[in-house]
């Protein structure tokens, strides 16, 4: 008798094992048992298109389910707005200079240190779902299901473990999908990481069958600043993502049988078109026909295309994050139905925000607000305190803060922060005053030139360089669509000069110290 209790002694402390150095322990507290972790992310789905951040363009019920029983940040914000370079600082906590990716034409070095790779090492079971976009195979991942580089909506190939498949479907359908069955079938004795990412909304925004015909009847009010004039800010004038720049057939869809509506895309939408099924072609062909006949009947141009181009785009747009939006909550419901919700981190975030037509814009890429600033929700029903937070919070510092929360050491080169202070409700001590921003892609589409800039709560300071030497000043509080540079102007000398040697502070601090090199 004495043998077996000894022998259920050691199985018991083997079963534990994975577990107790993903465990975390404050002075006075019981062990807490390692956490799940969720994280979902969409791409280029900007804040102003989610309803709990005070949206009023559509309603996002499932997201703003996770916002409301868990915590919202409201000033958080990338370092590098566009796909490649903010998935990398994502996995690694590092600025994109550091990691390697400064733009999407570059390859992710897969052998350095990231996120998932730490949660593996310490017992978690890790798997990779959907929009993957660094080049490289993931690492640090039991399970991976990847598109292969922007992926397909309709009927899109998967990469499975380096085996590339087809799949007959919409693309965020799949995805979730794919989620739930690696749930189903993973491995239970252990904790589990989830990396769930999403192609919507990306552009060229197609939504899935059924819900072609939401929206139909919204008329969107223009942004304030829709025709923006860029009065001294010349970087913004020269850019190439305006309303003017849509492709007709690839951006509105405006694809007719005869082939007479044509446009520097086309082919490439033919191509996305001809992977549909004929139940799905015709559905598609069906939605789009009025559309079409208007389109080639009205001859539009100036102003009245511009707003026309506009109201198709949020139709669309709006669409596919209506089926990111239901799928989420095909999600969170597993979680409830397993038992799984309540020691589960659910994260909700995009790679980076997105224009909706303010300065007349799509696209992402600028320092400015709408680009920059990206959602951010979480939700842990055992650890986080919820509610709202203002603190300036970046994508650096998703990495650590997963660490942490799962009892795993942060390694020192990463150059985030933990936001478990802050997401427990504890006194967090002091934290940053400024946030850091650098985008290097131009050469490149949409023309927007190479900036580094740093933010505080009120003001902003952005440098434009390379082919341009541009300095734009903003005042948050008095500007907040960023309409009027300071820069340059009487009284605001002392800000400019604080602002400066501030960014200079952080340069050095995140080792970004060879532009002139650039």
């Amino acid at each position: 008798m004495k043998k077996l209790q000894e022998y259920r002694a050691l199985l018991l402390l083997c079963l534990l094992v994975p577990f107790m150095h993903s465990c975390s322990v404050r002075p006075g507290a019981q062990k807490l048992i390692a956490p799940n972790i969720l994280f979902i992310m969409s791409d280029d789905h900007g804040y102003q298109a989610i309803s709990c951040y005070n949206g009023s363009l559509n309603q996002t019920p499932n997201i703003d389910r996770i916002a409301k029983e868990g915590i919202r940040f409201d000033q958080s914000f990338v370092t590098n707005s566009i796909c490649s370079p903010s998935r990398a600082v994502m996995l690694t906590g590092k600025f994109s200079h550091i990691n390697g990716q400064r733009n999407n034409g570059e390859v992710f070095d897969g052998a350095q240190l990231t996120f998932p790779k730490l949660l593996q090492e310490a017992g978690y079971q890790t798997a990779m779902i959907g929009k993957w976009h660094l080049g490289s195979d993931p690492t640090g991942f039991d399970y991976w299901s990847i598109l292969p580089g922007q992926g397909h909506y309709y009927n899109p190939d998967f990469i499975e473990m380096g085996e590339e498949i087809r799949v007959e479907g919409y693309v965020t359908n799949l995805i979730t999908d794919a989620g739930l069955r690696w749930l189903e079938t993973r491995d239970r004795a252990k904790p589990f990481c989830l990396l769930l990412h999403h192609k919507a909304p990306h552009r060229c925004w197609m939504p899935d069958t059924a819900t072609l015909n939401l929206y139909n009847d919204v008329n969107f009010t223009l942004p304030d600043n829709f025709y923006d004039q860029y009065e001294g800010r010349e970087a913004a004038a020269m850019q190439e993502m305006h309303m003017k720049d849509f492709c007709p057939v690839y951006d509105l869809k405006m694809l007719d049988r005869e082939g007479e509506i044509q446009g520097p895309l086309k082919e490439y939408f033919e191509y996305r078109m001809d992977r549909m099924n004929s139940a799905q072609r015709e559905a598609w062909e069906q939605a789009y026909g009025v559309e079409i006949d208007f389109y080639k009947q009205a001859s539009l141009e100036g102003k009245a295309l511009l707003e026309w181009s506009y109201q198709r785009y949020l139709e669309d747009y709006l669409r596919c994050i209506a089926s990111v939006d239901e799928n989420i909550g095909r999600v969170l419901d597993y979680l409830e139905k397993k038992g799984l919700a309540e020691n589960t981190l659910v994260v909700y975030t995009s790679d980076q925000g997105f224009y909706l037509g303010e300065h007349g814009w799509f696209d992402k890429r600028f320092m400015y607000e709408e680009s920059f600033r990206t959602p951010l929700v979480m939700r842990l029903p055992s650890r986080i305190k919820k509610g709202t937070r203002d603190e300036l919070v970046q994508n650096i510092d998703y990495a650590p803060t997963i660490l942490e929360l799962a009892g795993v050491d942060i390694p020192e080169e990463m150059q985030g922060e933990s936001l478990l202070p802050i997401l427990e409700g504890r006194e967090k001590g002091e934290w940053r005053d400024a946030v850091y921003y650098h985008y290097y892609e131009y050469p490149g589409p949409h023309s927007v030139k190479r900036h580094y800039g740093i933010r505080t709560e009120r003001f902003k300071l952005i440098h434009f360089y390379h082919d341009i030497d541009q300095w734009e000043l903003y005042d948050l509080h008095s500007d907040p669509t960023e309409m009027n540079n300071l820069f340059g102007k009487e009284t605001y000398e002392n800000i400019t000069d604080t602002l400066y040697k501030r960014l200079i502070d952080l340069q050095n601090q995140y080792n970004d110290t060879t532009i002139s090199n650039i």
